[in-house]
């Protein structure tokens, strides 16, 4: 006959230490989820001032491009990047971008505009001048633009808009001519007769653009780059 062993069976569990289990456990996992949102909100809060942000569109000096209450997501990171030293030769922003900008009439308000024209380099380039002006300074290389019956020159040559709806056009009495220094936009809104832009405020300066229009978010069905 085999020996029979003595069947044992857990011994049930104290109330109370069970119930102080479930609190640590409920505030193990209060502090993970905790932790979660923090890194969420750290992460959404770099995003957001560094990398992309989102903004609506207020009143049609972008028409037809881009209509009241539309939504856009701003490019911020090469504008930022660029503002470093090593990578201050970057140029992340072109002639023909749309880009937001700060006013230049109050810092707290956003410009969503076209970039027309920019001064060639933001620092000018180490080079040896054969000649110099007079006081021994090397010349600054400009551009210049001009706004005249209608039209838009940059040094002399008229711009081809096609994105412009022909009804839209600037004015045909409009007239502005400006020299572009390095690191300098000057920008306008497609439609031209109701923008506030450089016309009116000049152009604006390198420190000023928060970044590069990238792509319309809103309505669902106009979700598409931004060109």
């Amino acid at each position: 006959m085999e020996p029979q062993g003595e069947e044992l069976t857990p011994k049930p569990e104290a109330p109370e230490n069970g119930a102080v289990r479930y609190r640590q456990e409920a505030k193990r996992e209060a502090v993970e989820f905790a932790k979660m949102v923090l890194w969420f909100l750290v992460l959404f809060f770099v995003m957001r001032t560094f990398v992309v942000e989102g903004y609506e569109v207020q009143g049609p000096s972008m028409a037809p491009t881009l209509e009241n209450s539309e939504r856009i997501l701003v490019l911020k990171l090469p504008q930022v990047l660029s503002q470093w030293a090593p990578f201050y030769r970057m140029n992340p922003i072109s002639e023909g971008d749309i880009i937001v900008f700060q006013s230049p009439d109050d810092p707290r308000k956003r410009y969503v505009k076209r970039v027309i024209a920019k001064g060639e380099n933001r620092r000018p380039r180490r080079t040896v001048e054969a000649e110099r002006q007079e006081g021994g300074h090397t010349p600054t290389e400009t551009v210049r633009v001009r706004v005249e019956g209608g039209e838009v020159y940059v040094n002399n040559r008229r711009l081809d808009e096609a994105y412009l709806d022909p009804d839209a056009a600037a004015s045909r009495s409009a007239y502005d001519e400006v020299l572009l220094q390095p690191g300098e936009y000057y920008v306008m809104g497609d439609n031209r007769n109701v923008s506030k832009d450089s016309r009116a405020f000049g152009p604006i300066h390198d420190g000023e653009v928060i970044g590069r229009a990238v792509l319309r978010i809103w309505p669902p069905s106009q979700i598409h780059l931004i060109r």
